[in-house]
């Protein structure tokens, strides 16, 4: 009788122990691709509008596209609107380019649009949130 319960207590601890390691093994074994698409890149920068516009400055910025030369975001600006995009021109306090595809005073709107983008643009998955100063 003592055999017997303590194979059955051997083989229900075996069985546990097995359990676990599976569950281990498949919650590490997602791809990469996977989690880097969960996450937003954010940078906090001190920019302006580079053209005049109506618009009031926002607090948060969806960056689609980072330039050094001018001529290369206004190229970028005209590709963006014949997708649908109503892109502007932000420059940075190290004389860079943004371009952003929208602007928010709140943080959870920004955020929402770039996992919007990403589902529908799989070439925009590297679309970021600029917080501004």
């Amino acid at each position: 009788m003592k055999i017997r319960t303590f194979s059955f207590l051997i083989v229900c601890v075996l069985l546990v122990c097995s359990c676990k390691n599976t569950k281990q093994v498949t919650q590490t074994s997602q791809p990469p691709e996977l989690n880097s698409k969960t996450e937003i890149t954010v940078r906090t920068e001190r920019v302006k509008l580079l053209e005049p516009s109506n618009r009031a400055m926002c607090g948060y910025y969806v960056i689609i596209g980072s330039f050094r030369s001018i001529e290369n975001a206004r190229r970028y600006n005209i590709d963006l609107v014949k997708e649908g995009f109503t892109p502007e021109i932000l420059e940075n306090e190290n004389g860079l380019f943004r371009i952003s595809v929208g602007g928010f005073n709140e943080e959870n709107a920004a955020r929402a649009k770039i996992t919007g983008i990403r589902a529908a643009y799989e070439k925009y998955n590297d679309v970021w949130l600029l917080v501004r100063k």
